[in-house]
């Protein structure tokens, strides 16, 4: 459920009860280290000992960063305010995708104005990602998040203040610690410290740390991270050079719908600084 140091609190699934527990050096050996969100054997410990993690059972979905394993679903947290930086959005999206998660993203503080939703729906037109609008505020749009949330384990993600533990207040009428923009900086706040995995309603959900840094993840072949994109893989069959990386090759099909307005112009724009990013890396892999 959560970890803290060397000391992780373990929900059980026989018993119902939370015990705090440390890992075993042969996890290290095995260069293992729980996750918020893993399943494991442990051993409980006697006479207030703490007791052991043994075992971290196979993982069907993982993230660094957030570092979470297990999800079903990655749900990235936006807002108007503090000004929303959709590169770190893109970045999460394809993280979330090759570690087998499903990206939605939630546009919170609807209260403020609905420009925001507007252009994100315009931006990922194509892409089959579902897009939620909220205001943990006022309530709107709470009951359809929480019902897209039922029977599933979604993490919340996305920079600081934001809103994610207001949303979680909302959805489930908890009490966490919320914060908001420092006067000097403009910038969010960090509340939520650590991953952390609730259960609500029966449902479990995890609360993360905002961050606004995030690194193209290393090893990525340029050719892979063009297939990550929905909307220009059901083009690339036009593009006259196969394959295409929809960068500056002429006869781009993904290219040409951009220029005709049929695909969103800002996030191809992100998409070529990601695959510049990509490229370079790719490059390098080997220095």
């Amino acid at each position: 459920m959560r970890g803290i140091g060397s000391f992780y609190t373990v929900l059980c699934a026989e018993d119902g009860l939370r015990y705090t527990l440390r890992a075993q050096k042969k996890l290290r050996h095995q260069k293992l280290t729980p996750m918020v969100g893993d399943r494991v054997r442990f051993t409980p410990g006697e006479a207030g000992d703490n007791g052991w993690i043994e075992e971290i059972l196979p993982r069907k979905s993982e993230m660094l960063r957030p570092s979470v394993a297990n999800c079903d679903m990655l749900m990235l947290v936006v807002a108007s305010v503090p000004h929303p930086d959709m590169l770190l959005i893109d970045k999460l999206i394809l993280r979330a995708t090759r570690g087998n998660m499903t990206p939605v993203i939630c546009v919170n503080k609807i209260d403020l104005g609905g420009e925001l939703e507007a252009a994100i729906r315009a931006e990922y037109a194509g892409t089959q990602l579902r897009v939620f609008a909220v205001s943990a505020v006022t309530g709107e749009g709470i009951d359809a998040l929480r019902a897209a949330m039922r029977g599933m384990v979604t993490c919340l993600a996305g920079q600081s203040a934001v809103g994610k533990s207001s949303l979680i207040n909302a959805l489930f009428g908890f009490d966490l610690e919320t914060g908001g923009l420092s006067r000097k900086t403009e910038r969010g706040r960090h509340t939520t410290r650590r991953a952390e995995m609730m259960e609500a309603d029966g449902m479990l959900v995890l609360d993360t740390p905002g961050f606004s840094l995030l690194e193209v993840e290393p090893g990525l072949e340029p050719q892979a991270f063009a297939q990550l994109y929905p909307e220009y893989n059901a083009l690339s069959c036009g593009c006259r050079f196969q394959p295409c990386l929809h960068d500056r090759e002429p006869g781009c099909a993904v290219h040409a719908a951009v220029d005709a307005g049929q695909l969103s112009a800002v996030r191809w724009a992100r998409y070529r600084e990601l695959l510049a990013e990509v490229k370079e890396n790719w490059k390098g892999r080997y220095v």
